[in-house]
């Protein structure tokens, strides 16, 4: 399987790519828990259908030391005993932020309330700011049919 465009050889791709890049590293060197960036990563990609993304996320998950009984559980977290309180508020903020078409009001503010009773300011904003990057990252490698499977930890830097 080909990808329909080369996001990595285009120049109008990499300087995108180049900037939202920048972006995630605002987040990456936020309060925000580490394990809970990599946790709603691989949730929205799984919910978006980003083969590349979830490929992605759960080997640098994994290569953090991320156990694959929590990786394996993501998709189904709510019947899972293996996240805290804080991690759930986050997936569930992940998944009605992914999935906004889906409901009338968007995100509910029972969602946003309980992420907030973990997360301060500062870590809500990057919260936010991550789901929707990565909802961005997921957008486009689904519409260029981004090939997954070979992606290596660290690959990108």
């Amino acid at each position: 399987m080909d990808a329909r465009l080369n996001l990595f050889g285009n120049p109008v791709a990499l300087q995108f790519i180049k900037h939202l890049n920048a972006a995630g590293k605002v987040i990456s060197d936020s309060t925000l828990p580490h394990a809970t960036q990599e946790l709603v990563k691989l949730r929205a990609s799984q919910i978006n259908g980003c083969g590349f993304c979830t490929d992605m996320h759960s080997k640098d998950a994994a290569h953090a030391g991320e156990t694959s009984v929590r990786l394996n559980l993501v998709a189904a977290w709510r019947e899972a005993t293996v996240f805290t309180d804080a991690e759930r508020a986050a997936l569930e903020l992940t998944e009605q932020g992914t999935r906004i078409a889906d409901a009338a009001g968007g995100v509910t503010d029972e969602a946003w309330a309980n992420a907030a009773k973990f997360y301060d300011e500062e870590q809500l904003t990057a919260l936010v700011c991550l789901i929707a990057l990565i909802n961005t990252y997921n957008r486009a490698n689904v519409i260029v049919q981004q090939p997954a499977g070979s992606y290596r930890p660290g690959q990108f830097g």
